[in-house]
C-alpha cells in the first residue's frame, strides 16, 4: 500500500490558458486596436483628445466614439521611418518584439525544466541515498505480499516442526476466528521467533504468508530508522494504520534488535533519541490495538538478549518460538527439500548425509547441496554422487585447497608431524571424535594442514573427562612438534586459542576446577554464534583472578604432558604416519590403521569421509 504524491503539470496548463483568456477579455471589452498609419491620420483630422506614449505602445481617447469605443491602442513606429513609408502610400501597422504568452513563458518554462531536472534525476539519486521523498518521509516502507507472490508455503520449511505447528495456529486462527473465540481465547499479540543466524526464522514468516489468505506487511525493523528526528514513530503509527486498514492481517519485522534494543538509562547522547521514540511508539501501539480485529505481529532476531525488557512481556509478545539448529531428523528433512532442486545419484542417502553434518543450519545445508552441486558440474558429472558431496562439506569445513602454496621442506615435514600428532592422539582417546582425514594441504583458512573429525551423533552436554580429552587432542601437535624436533613453531596458535578458551571456560563458566563452584564469567551468547561476547567489569577479587590463571594453566600444562607422553609410546606410529602423509598428503583411517578407533564406525569407506570438525 504504497502512497504516491507527484507534481502535476496540468495546474501550469490550466494558469497559462486562464491567463490568456483575461488578457483577450479586457482587449476585446472597450479598446479599439487601430494601426499607426490610421491613427495618424486620425490626429491629423483632430479625432484623437489625448496620448500616452510607453516604449511600445501608443495609448489613448478619442473626442468622439470610434465604432463604438472610446480607448484605442496601437502600437508605436518609429517617425522616421513611418515617414518613408507614408510617402510611398503603404500603410504602416506597429508590432512588439514580445507579448503576453512570451512573457508568460519567459518565466514558465525554465521553472518547469527545474522541476523536470528535480524530479527525473535528483529526486532518484536522493531516494537511492536514503534522502529523498520528503513527502513520504513519514510513510512506512513494508512490502505487502499476498498469498500468491511469497512462492512459499509450510511444505517448503522443515526441521522446525515445533515453530511450524505454533505459527499454522495463527494462520489458523486468522482464517477461523470463529472457533478460537468460542471458549473466551484470543491471538498472541506478537510472536518473537528467535534463534541463531540461518535457522530459518524469515522463511517461516514468508511461509506464513504463503499459507495465510490475508495482506502480509513485510519490513525491516532498521528501515524504521532514519536521519531526521521523529520519522521512525511516524512510520510506526502509519504502518500499524495501514494494517488496520487492511485486518485481518500479518506484520512481520525482521531484525527486531535493530529497533527494539534495550533503551539507555542516559538519554540525549549518541543520538539514541530517536530509537528510543521508535521504541516508545511501536510499544505503544502494541498497546493499542485489539487482536480481535485479527492483527498478528511477527518479528525475528538473533540477539533477544539485547531487546528491551518492555517490549518482550507479556501483552506486547506473548510468545517467544525459538528456532534452534536442526537435529538429524530435521537435517534429514531439510536436505530433502534443497535435493529435489538438483539431480542426485540414485545410492545417494539423504539421512547418511543428515547424520555426518552435525551443527549445520538450514542454511548451512541449503549452501551444502548447492556446493556438491558445483562439484560435480566441474568434473562433467551427470549426478551429484556422495563424493561430491564429501568434498563440498570440506570445503565449507575447512576451506578450499590451496595447492599453489608450497612450502619449503623442512616446514612440510614440521607439518607432517604436527596434522600426524593430532591424528593419533584423537585416535587413541576414547571420548573424542573419530578421525576422519588428515591432510598437508594447505587450505584457504590459513591452515597449513587439517585433522578433519566427525561427531558420531548430536551432542547437548558434555562432561569434564570429554573436555580434558578434547585438550589433550587440541595440544597434540605442539607437543609431536616438540618430541620429534625438540622445539615448538607457530603453527600452533590456533590449537593453543581454542585449547585456552576450553580451559578457561571449565574454570569460569562450568565450574569444574579448584576454583570452586562459581560462575566467574558470563556464557558466551549461543545465539552470535562464534562472535565475541560483550564487555563487561570483573566482579571478582585479584586473588580469584590470579587462581583462575593458575587452573587455567594447571589444566592447559597437565594436557599437554599426558599428549606428550601419548606421543612418546606412540613414536613409531608417528615416524611412520608421518612419512606416509608426505608421500601422499592426505591419508584416511583405511591408508594406516592406527588411525582407526576400535569399536567405531566404518571410517575408511568412502562415505564416511564426512567432517564436522577441523584441527589446524
Amino acid at each position: 500500500m504504497e502512497r504516491k504524491h507527484g507534481f502535476n503539470i496540468g495546474y501550469f496548463v490550466v494558469t497559462i490558458v486562464l491567463v490568456g483568456l483575461f488578457q483577450l477579455w479586457l482587449a476585446s471589452r472597450d479598446v479599439l486596436n487601430i494601426p499607426y498609419s490610421d491613427l495618424m491620420r486620425m490626429v491629423a483630422d483632430g479625432k484623437v483628445q489625448s496620448v500616452t506614449l510607453t516604449e511600445t505602445m501608443i495609448q489613448g481617447v478619442f473626442k468622439q466614439p470610434q465604432n463604438g469605443k472610446t480607448l484605442f491602442v496601437s502600437n508605436r513606429v518609429d517617425p522616421e521611418a513611418a515617414e518613408v513609408f507614408e510617402k510611398a502610400g503603404v500603410e504602416i501597422s506597429g508590432g512588439t518584439d514580445s507579448n503576453w504568452l512570451t512573457a508568460i513563458l519567459s518565466w514558465v518554462l525554465p521553472t518547469l525544466l527545474f522541476l523536470g531536472v528535480w524530479m527525473f534525476l535528483f529526486r532518484g539519486f536522493a531516494e537511492r541515498q536514503g534522502m529523498g521523498g520528503l513527502i513520504n518521509i513519514g510513510k512506512s516502507r513494508a512490502k505487502v505480499y499476498l498469498e500468491r507472490k511469497t512462492g512459499v508455503t509450510f511444505e517448503d520449511v522443515a526441521g522446525a516442526d515445533e515453530a511450524k505447528a505454533e505459527l499454522q495456529e495463527i494462520v489458523s486462527f486468522l482464517k477461523e476466528k470463529d472457533k478460537y473465540g468460542r471458549l473466551g481465547a484470543r491471538i498472541p499479540k506478537g510472536i518473537l521467533l528467535v534463534g541463531p543466524p540461518g535457522t530459518g526464522k524469515t522463511l517461516l514468516a514468508r511461509a506464513v504468508a504463503g499459507e495465510a489468505n490475508v495482506p502480509f506487511f513485510s519490513i525491516s525493523g532498521s528501515e524504521f530508522v532514519e536521519m531526521f528526528v521523529g520519522v521512525g514513530a511516524a512510520r510506526v503509527r502509519d504502518l500499524f494504520q495501514q494494517a488496520r486498514e487492511a485486518a485481518p492481517c500479518i506484520i512481520f519485522i525482521d531484525e527486531l534488535d535493530a529497533l527494539g534494543r534495550a533503551r539507555s538509562p542516559v538519554s540525549g547522547y549518541g543520538g539514541s533519541d530517536e530509537k528510543e521514540q521508535t521504541l516508545n511508539q511501536l510499544l505503544s501501539e502494541l498497546d493499542g490495538f485489539d487482536p480481535r480485529v485479527g492483527i498478528v505481529l511477527l518479528a525475528a532476531t538473533n540477539r533477544p538478549e539485547i531487546l528491551d525488557a518492555a517490549l518482550l512481556r507479556a501483552g506486547r509478545f506473548d510468545r517467544q518460538v525459538v528456532i534452534d539448529r536442526p537435529d538429524r531428523k530435521g537435517r534429514a528433512a531439510i536436505l530433502a527439500v534443497h535435493a529435489k532442486k538438483v539431480t542426485m545419484a540414485p545410492d545417494v542417502k539423504i539421512d547418511d548425509i543428515a547424520g555426518l553434518t552435525p551443527g549445520f543450519t538450514g542454511a548451512d545445508l541449503a549452501n551444502l547441496v548447492n556446493e556438491a552441486a558445483i562439484v560435480a558440474t566441474r568434473r562433467n558429472g551427470a549426478t551429484v554422487t556422495f563424493v561430491d558431496f564429501v568434498q563440498a562439506v570440506e570445503r565449507i569445513v575447512a576451506g578450499s585447497e590451496r595447492r599453489s602454496r608450497l612450502l619449503n621442506p623442512q616446514e612440510r615435514v614440521r607439518v607432517a608431524y604436527h596434522e600426524m600428532g593430532h591424528a593419533l592422539a584423537a585416535a587413541a582417546l576414547t571420548k573424542t571424535d573419530p578421525v576422519q582425514k588428515v591432510s598437508i594441504i594447505p587450505r584457504s583458512i590459513g591452515a597449513l594442514g587439517y585433522t578433519l573429525q566427525r561427531p558420531t551423533e548430536d551432542r547437548f552436554l558434555i562432561t569434564l573427562s570429554e573436555l580434558k580429552e578434547r585438550l589433550i587432542a587440541l595440544l597434540a601437535g605442539r607437543a609431536a612438534e616438540a618430541v620429534v624436533f625438540d622445539e615448538v613453531s607457530t603453527g600452533a596458535a590456533d590449537d593453543l586459542a581454542k585449547a585456552t578458551d576450553v580451559a578457561r571456560g571449565c574454570v569460569t563458566r562450568f565450574g569444574m576446577s579448584s576454583v570452586g563452584q562459581a560462575v566467574l564469567e558470563p556464557q558466551h551468547l549461543q545465539w552470535l554464534g562464534n562472535g565475541q561476547p560483550e564487555l563487561r567489569q570483573r566482579d571478582y577479587s585479584e586473588a580469584t583472578a590470579r587462581e583462575v590463571d593458575i587452573a587455567t594453566r594447571i589444566m592447559l600444562d597437565e594436557a599437554y604432558d599426558q599428549a606428550k607422553a601419548l606421543l612418546t609410546a606412540r613414536i613409531a606410529d608417528l615416524h611412520a604416519g608421518a612419512n606416509l602423509l608426505l608421500e601422499r598428503e592426505t591419508i584416511t583411517p583405511a591408508d594406516f590403521p592406527p588411525l582407526r578407533r576400535a569399536g567405531s564406525l566404518d571410517v575408511g569407506a568412502t562415505q564416511d569421509l564426512l567432517p564436522a570438525a577441523a584441527a589446524q
